[in-house]
């Protein structure tokens, strides 16, 4: 079922209900406001009667009859029995006059009527057909209408109610399709232009923000989607861009020295391992490049699972391989931990520590020493090198951008890039700031959390 349908028929229901409860509440208080005329003329009657002493057993052909009952529920013998006599009013009948006016709608001779059933004290004499009827023990006087005149209004006023029904339910079709065409018609817009967007793949389009309403609002959260995919779309243009820039300079070498890897034996045995080591070395940064453009993808992908590490701890490892690496400059690492909680992905954590410490490595001078504390859930690493030059600062996060001082060294301008990634995506931060006295200082954050297993334990 379209929209549209469902629009058109929940029109119709809610007028439907509204329309056949109106008309009962009217066919109601219009019935009770009928009978109760007639009740109150029948009230009226019976205290004529017995005031006047003007009673006796009569029934005329329209359904007016008159009848009066002894307390043992019997009719004088010498009065014709004109009403039925119900258990209902020999009670009456038997009360001695205690019980009131009683009002209840029967059938005489096939005529609807109301009747009212009153009591009548002990003693009461009334005239009788033939001659005066003392009731010693009380009695009743049974008194009718006729229900016809008030049963063809009724049966009028419920054809008239049945046409406003039909009438009601017609209208409620026609403003359903009414208000469903006008209301459908800019969300038809929208989604003629959302299946033009789907088919061309533009997304640079942007919709116009509409009015305050619900489809304004839609219009413009469809916009801030078209923003976020175009930005999307922009970065990994630029992506793809920079990455087959970085590539070529590493091919181009490999490319040329496998060219003279062809005359291998007319080179010397050390021109061979010169040749040799270049080639691995190349092999190197294009292995360690292309794990950094992997690393870089994957956030666009869902985050890995959370899972709560010890921060001090990963930061023990990195600085005791990154100590390795910084043997044949003779460059040291002092590492101050303290025992300190985060929660991410230990691999990607792992990555973003080992940049950090590599880019210290990089940049300190031969012997030089990279400092290394971790507490509460931050990662300072220091270096004494020539530091972070301000013109650097805003753009040293950014993918592929290297100094124009690390033009001249190994690196693809990726690391720091990760780092920032990292941070973000573990829901941290990452800043580069200048260290007193010299070098450049970076401060990694995680959020803390609480330890898994009791205080004091180690891992």
């Amino acid at each position: 079922m379209t929209f549209r349908a469902r629009l058109v028929l929940a029109a119709t229901a809610a007028v439907l209900v509204v329309v056949v409860l109106g008309s009962v509440a009217t066919y109601l208080v219009a019935y009770n406001s009928l009978v109760g005329s007639i009740d109150v003329t029948l009230g009226q009657t019976s205290r004529y009667l017995v005031a006047t002493n003007s009673i006796s057993n009569s029934c005329g052909t329209a359904g007016n009859c008159i009848q009066v009952v002894s307390s043992s529920g019997q009719t004088n013998p010498a009065d014709p029995s004109v009403l039925p006599v119900t258990d209902a009013v020999r009670a009456i009948a038997a009360s001695q006059g205690a019980k009131a006016d009683t009002f209840f709608s029967t059938t005489v001779n096939g005529i609807a009527v109301r009747e009212n059933v009153s009591a009548l004290p002990p003693g009461y004499t009334y005239r009788g057909n033939n001659f005066p009827v003392q009731l010693t023990s009380g009695g009743a006087l049974q008194v009718t209408s006729p229900l016809t005149g008030v049963n063809e209004e009724l049966r009028h006023l419920a054809v008239a109610l049945w046409l406003i029904v039909l009438v009601g339910v017609a209208l409620a079709v026609a403003l359903g399709l009414g208000v469903g065409r006008t209301v459908l018609r800019p969300l038809n817009s929208l989604t003629a232009i959302v299946e033009e967007l789907a088919e061309t793949t533009d997304v640079s389009r942007r919709l116009d923000p509409g009015g305050p309403d619900e489809l304004g609002r839609l219009r413009r959260a469809f916009n801030r989607l078209l923003v976020a995919l175009d930005t999307s779309l922009q970065s990994q243009r630029q992506l793809v861009l920079d990455a087959s820039h970085e590539l070529r300079t590493p091919l181009t070498s490999l490319r040329t020295n496998m060219e003279v890897a062809r005359r291998m034996e007319e080179l010397a045995p050390e021109e061979r391992d010169v040749l040799i080591g270049d080639v691995l070395t190349q092999l190197d940064e294009l292995t360690t490049l292309v794990a950094d453009l992997a690393e870089l993808a994957r956030g666009e992908q869902p985050r890995l699972t959370s899972e709560p590490i010890r921060l001090d701890t990963a930061v023990l490892e990195a600085v005791e391989v990154a100590t390795t690496h910084g043997r044949s400059r003779e460059v040291t690492f002092e590492a101050r931990v303290s025992p300190t909680w985060v929660s991410g992905s230990s691999a990607r954590i792992g990555r973003a520590i080992d940049n950090l410490l590599d880019n210290a490595l990089k940049w300190s001078p031969d012997g030089g020493v990279v400092e290394v504390t971790c507490a509460d859930g931050v990662l300072v690493v220091r270096d004494h090198g020539p530091g972070v030059a301000d013109t650097d600062m805003e753009h040293i996060f950014d993918r592929f951008y290297r100094a124009p001082g690390a033009r001249g060294r190994p690196g693809s301008g990726l690391g720091l890039a990760i780092v920032t990634q990292v941070a973000r995506d573990e829901g941290g931060s990452v800043s580069v700031h200048h260290a007193p006295g010299g070098g450049a200082l970076f401060r990694f954050a995680l959020p803390v959390v609480t330890a898994p297993h009791p205080a004091g334990r180690e891992d």
